[in-house]
């Protein structure tokens, strides 16, 4: 199965793929590379992701050397946790992070988004909490959340 990482376990206290992660990120790096180069600043750029995705996008932007617009976590967790206050860099401090999550969610517990989010909370990263009556998957609301939080982090953009 294609996938940004190999799971080992989602019990916080197992090990994780940190080559894959790495791996993910050095691939998200080329694609920000790629449209910076197409004339879009960073700043102009939000990472997101659903699941794996997710964990990639809350991995690799509190690293990333430039900042950025945004990003938007879904279903998702903080990946490596341990390592973030040595690996940060200050460009992304102050990046707003969208972060949702369903009740029922069965693939990724919501108490690992709790965790994640809390933590992130401790480090001084701004999150924007969501949660909604839902397994692991979007709904409408999400939705909606997901579009008023990137008409706010890309002013100027039309989402119509």
């Amino acid at each position: 199965m294609r996938a940004w990482y190999d799971i080992v376990s989602l019990d916080r206290g197992a090990a994780e793929d940190e080559a894959g992660f790495r791996d993910s990120d050095l691939a998200i790096r080329r694609l920000i590379a790629r449209e910076v180069e197409r004339g879009i600043p960073a700043d102009r750029i939000v990472l997101a992701g659903f699941s794996q995705g997710g964990a990639v996008s809350l991995y690799t932007a509190p690293r990333y050397p430039e900042r950025l617009a945004g990003v938007m976590a879904l279903s998702t967790y903080l990946p490596l946790a341990s390592r973030l206050s040595a690996e940060r860099v200050p460009a992304n401090d102050g990046t707003p992070i969208f972060m949702a999550h369903g009740l029922a969610d069965a693939v990724v517990p919501i108490g690992m988004a709790l965790e994640s989010r809390d933590y992130l909370n401790t480090l001084g990263f701004s999150i924007e909490w969501h949660q909604y009556p839902m397994a692991h998957a979007v709904c409408a609301d999400e939705v909606a959340d997901i579009r008023n939080y990137l008409l706010r982090v890309l002013p100027n953009v039309n989402f119509s």
